[in-house]
């Protein structure tokens, strides 16, 4: 599982001209699901993410949780983020999940969320074509491979 983490001032995402999620100050999530992925994935990047220290203190020091801040999440899922580009010019997507595998998983990540940062999470709609604004606040980007927990 692989996660583009965007600490930002405001975001959104529209689907066919419509609002589906949007937040204020917090984070914006890119989420990549592969077959390999696991529950423990999920547990483990939910806690992760919630906790990672990447908003200001008093001092302006990158101290305080989007969980310590009070702010908001909304999660897209980006297969995309499972690109293959060592041949040719065209990616290929070969390990991203397909729906039946990365829906369900993508739901098991907006419970995880949900319940360590105990409130709900925005979100896109899985599959669509999604046009996501964002404010990138910093710019802090942050890039995790749960499969490189180690």
């Amino acid at each position: 599982m692989r996660v583009v983490i965007q600490r930002v001032s405001e975001a959104s995402v529209k689907v066919d001209g419509i609002v589906r999620g949007e937040v204020g100050s917090g984070l914006l999530l890119l989420l990549g699901i592969e077959d390999a992925d696991t529950d423990d994935d999920v547990q483990w990047l939910a806690s992760k993410i919630v906790n990672l220290r990447v908003f200001n203190d008093e001092q302006g020091v990158m101290n305080l949780s989007v969980k310590d801040t009070g702010g908001d999440i909304l999660l897209i899922s980006q297969f995309t983020l499972h690109a293959a580009t060592k041949k040719g010019n065209r990616p290929s997507y070969i390990r991203a999940s397909k729906p039946d595998f990365a829906i369900p998983v993508y739901e098991k990540m907006i419970s995880a969320l949900g319940a360590e940062l105990q409130r709900s999470i925005q979100t896109g709609v899985f599959g669509a074509d999604m046009k996501v604004s964002l404010m990138n606040d910093g710019p802090v980007t942050i890039y995790i491979d749960s499969k490189q927990k180690e």
